[in-house]
Order: C-alpha cells, then sequence, then structure tokens
C-alpha cells in the first residue's frame, strides 16, 4: 500500500503498534528516536480520528455490545499519552514540559473515561481511582490521604508492584494459550469487520479466549495509567519549584536595554573627552606611565570619590597574620607552661587539696616532740591527779564486805 492511499484503521493501528514496540524493545540510535516518535504519534492521532469518524464506541452501547476485535483501539489514548510523555523538551524551560505533561493528562483522562462509559470494563478499585481523580486531579496519589506518611506510601508502591505482577502474569498465561493464536488468525480474517477495522467470527469459544486476553490487557493498562498520573504530579511539582528565566520576561529584557543604552551613553561621552572621568579613559591596554609610577609608588589617594579603588592594597592585620604563620612549626604549640597550668587549674578548683591519711596524719604532732610544752604539761597534770587518787584511794580500801 503507497503513502497516497487512505489506511484502514486496522491497517494505521498496526503501523502505530510497530513503531511503538520498536522504540520499547530495541530503541533506535538518538538520530532516529524523534523521527520514529513523532511517527508513531501522528499514527495513533490518525487512529483517533477514523475511530471518530467510524463512531465505533458509543456510551449507549454495553461492553457485551463491544467487538472482540475493537477491544484493542480502546488504547489508543493509553499508548498516546505514554508517547507524548517520552518527547524530550526542546528548551530547558519548564514551561515546554509542562505544556507536553498537559496533553499527556488528557489523553489518560480521554482513556478513562471511555472504559468508565462501558459497564464492567472498571473494576471497582479503579472507579473508586477515578472518582479520586476527578475530584483533585492535580493532588491525585494512589496511596489516598496517607501519602505524606512514608510507610503508608512504601506499603501502597509494594501493592501496586504485587497487582501489576500479578496482572502481567495473567496476560502472559492467557497470550500462551493455543486457543489464543488460532482464534486471534480466525477473527484478523473476518472480511465484515475488517472494514471497520477489527475482526469477528470464529467459534464463540476461541472468540471468547481472545476476548479475555483484550480485557486483561485493558485491566494492566488501566493499572499503569493511574500510575502514571501520580508520576505526573510528582513531576509537575518539581517543575513549578523551578527558577523561571528573566530573559523570558518582557520587562526585565526592557530594563536591560535601557541599562545597555545608558552605559553606551557613557561611554561615549569619555571617549569624546566630556566629563570628569575623561583622563581616566583609554583605548591601550596599558597605564599611562605617570599612573602606574603613582601605583608602584603607593602616593595618592587609595579611593576616588565614587568610592573606587585607584591602586591596589591588602588589609595590613590579614597580612602580618599570614606573615606570621609562614615559618611556624606544622602542629599547634603550647600557650602556658605546667606551673602555669596548675596555677589557674587550682585557681579553678579543679585540684582537691586536703583528705586521704596522710593529710589526718599531718594534723598530728609527734608524741617524743620536747618542745611541746602544752602537751607536756598536760601529761604532767594527769600524772599528778593518779598520783592523788591512789593516795586518798589505798589499796584494799574498797574491799569491805569480803575480807581476808
Amino acid at each position: 500500500m503507497s503513502d497516497q492511499e487512505p489506511r484502514s484503521l486496522k491497517a494505521t493501528f498496526a503501523a502505530a503498534e510497530d513503531k511503538r514496540l520498536s522504540l520499547e524493545n530495541s530503541p533506535p540510535s538518538p538520530s532516529d528516536y524523534a523521527d520514529t516518535l513523532s511517527a508513531a504519534i501522528k499514527l495513533y492521532q490518525s487512529c483517533l480520528s477514523q475511530i471518530s469518524a467510524l463512531s465505533l464506541f458509543s456510551s449507549n452501547e454495553g461492553l457485551e455490545d463491544l467487538n472482540t476485535n475493537d477491544l484493542p483501539y480502546l488504547l489508543v489514548n493509553y499508548h498516546l499519552a505514554e508517547l507524548i510523555q517520552k518527547i524530550p523538551s526542546p528548551t530547558p524551560d519548564p514551561t515546554e514540559r509542562k505544556r507536553l505533561l498537559a496533553q499527556a493528562r488528557e489523553a489518560y483522562e480521554r482513556y478513562l473515561h471511555l472504559l468508565d462509559s462501558y459497564e464492567g470494563l472498571l473494576n471497582p478499585t479503579y472507579k473508586k481511582l477515578l472518582e479520586r481523580y476527578t475530584d483533585s486531579p492535580t493532588e491525585f496519589s494512589v496511596a489516598g490521604s496517607s501519602a505524606s506518611d512514608p510507610n503508608a506510601r512504601r506499603n501502597a508502591k509494594i501493592a501496586n508492584f504485587k497487582a501489576e505482577k500479578e496482572l502481567r502474569q495473567k496476560l502472559a498465561y492467557l497470550r500462551q494459550r493455543p486457543a489464543y493464536a488460532a482464534a486471534d488468525l480466525e477473527l484478523d480474517d473476518d472480511e465484515s469487520t475488517n472494514q471497520r477495522g477489527g475482526g469477528g467470527g470464529g467459534s464463540t469459544g476461541d472468540e471468547e479466549v481472545v476476548r479475555s486476553v483484550h480485557l486483561a490487557h485493558l485491566d494492566l493498562c488501566t493499572h499503569l495509567t493511574f500510575q502514571a498520573l501520580e508520576s505526573l504530579n510528582r513531576e509537575l511539582e518539581v517543575l513549578n519549584m523551578a527558577p523561571r528565566e528573566p530573559a523570558s520576561l518582557p520587562s526585565a529584557q526592557l530594563r536591560n536595554n535601557q541599562a545597555g543604552d545608558a552605559g553606551a551613553q557613557d561611554d561615549l561621552r569619555r571617549r569624546q573627552g566630556g566629563g570628569a572621568d575623561s583622563r581616566d579613559y583609554s583605548d591601550k591596554l596599558d597605564m599611562p606611565f605617570s599612573r602606574l609610577q603613582g601605583i608602584l609608588g603607593g602616593s595618592g589617594p587609595l579611593l576616588s570619590k565614587e568610592g573606587r579603588p585607584l591602586r591596589p592594597f591588602t588589609l595590613t592585620g590579614t597580612r602580618q597574620e599570614i606573615a606570621k604563620g609562614v615559618f611556624r612549626p606544622g602542629h599547634n604549640l603550647p600557650t602556658m607552661s605546667i606551673d602555669e597550668y596548675l596555677e589557674e587549674e587550682r585557681r579553678r578548683g579543679g585540684i582537691i587539696e586536703g583528705g586521704g591519711e596522710a593529710s589526718w596524719k599531718a594534723g598530728e604532732k609527734d608524741p617524743n616532740d620536747e618542745d611541746d610544752h602544752e602537751k607536756l604539761d598536760a601529761e604532767t597534770m594527769k600524772a599528778r591527779a593518779w598520783d592523788e587518787f591512789v593516795e586518798a584511794n589505798p589499796k584494799g580500801s574498797g574491799n569491805t564486805l569480803n575480807r581476808g
């Protein structure tokens, strides 16, 4: 089929799927990536136009009224949103990325509302998620009100991962059944629905196998849609915190132009010799000898009237400190002697004096000290008192009852 001939919906959808799968399974070279991505998006957009022209889906129909080979076309908006999110931003400006995310969000919403129009395509869990998303699209999170809790968010991610794994295993199991391959070929060969872009016919049992595969695929894509919407909201939060480029603001650009014009006029006046600063202007890179001599000699003022430095200078305190530290040792030297340290510790009360046996004995005097008159007098008085007691109480004077 040539490019000029109109394609059927089936052929357009098949070409779009080939482009999308080529991006997922074997990514092309960077030079071909943008072309392949753009071609896939255009093919899916063409599918949407043909679906609308054929009135393939209607809100007046039920799930049982949908043809089996029409079920894959429900995923056109989902695949389109996926591809739009993969478009690289041409500029670092976050505004362009926000525009792409808005297009992806609209495609995801069209996909969910299309499934919601058919009773039975969305299970109760996905219906509740869709209601929550409809209430607050930009704040939607699969974890719900507990999204701020790290543990709840972690548990929600684990549950979503397990659910996604089960859906993928179910889809892979259904596709591996021999009846699916045989029934898929029979449905593709049916001419009655081929004109509408699908297939129909075949035995009832085989068609049910193909239908179950398509429904399982829809469940998996619906699950991934809510994950993508949450990820999209997180990315928008980051983009909203990105700083805006001042060059993109017309007022800032106008101010810059005005400042540039004023600077150019001042420069022109200095060139023409007008103004007080005309003597300081020179087209030469080398400074005048008179100014150079003044700078080297250290003469002349340090600052001009406008506050501009006229010659190089160094802070004296900092310079002296640097000079002192040139030949100093690599280690830190002591700042005081040991005696000074002990004296400072004693002043602060850090040294305990007194106590112990030595301190207790230090208060006692030597018993053999002959110069201790007070102690000698005390011993003499004690001896006299004892002598007087012995004289007053002779031996045996107290034993009057038990004599002899």
